[in-house]
């Protein structure tokens, strides 16, 4: 018997030794590679779902972070669009205001030389009173040294009054 052709003898305890093998591996070895093998399956499974629902999850809260994105533009440009308003507002109020202020220190201003006009005015007419007077005083001492010539201002004067 050579290598090449195996006896009867071999073949037989060959074929018996496999026939036990695959008994026991069928009675205990497939069914533990079966349910490997399936619970693998299973959890490939679940792992493809749960890509499934994550990449769903990652497009809403794409979707979701697009909507926030413009929400956000929107208030932005809506902040910015009352801010402009807020700062028309106030530059017309100070506008406003310096009006009325300019106004106001016109009028105090007007006042003020409306008062110096008087107070010069009053200060003039006393000035020139006082003057009027010394000149006054001054005629008359000239006049009245002359007895003659007072007499007949005083006649002229009297005369006047009665007529």
């Amino acid at each position: 018997m050579g290598l090449l052709t195996p006896g009867i003898g071999l073949l037989f305890w060959m074929f018996l030794t496999f026939l036990v093998l695959l008994f026991i591996l069928g009675k205990f070895g497939w069914p533990v590679v079966l349910r490997m093998m399936k619970n693998r399956e299973e959890s490939i499974k679940q792992s493809l779902e749960a890509a499934d629902k994550a990449k769903q999850e990652m497009q809403q809260l794409q979707c979701d972070n697009e909507q926030l994105l413009k929400q956000a533009q929107q208030e932005r440009d809506q902040m910015l669009k009352e801010t402009k308003i807020l700062k028309e507002k106030i530059i017309e109020e100070a506008k406003e205001s310096a009006q009325q202020e300019a106004q106001r220190i016109i009028s105090a201003a007007r006042e003020t030389i409306n008062y110096e006009k008087l107070h010069a005015m009053t200060e003039l007419k006393n000035e020139i009173a006082n003057l009027s007077i010394e000149i006054a005083e001054d005629l008359l001492k000239h006049e009245l040294s002359d007895k003659q010539k007072s007499n007949e201002i005083i006649e002229k004067k009297i005369s006047e009054v009665k007529l």
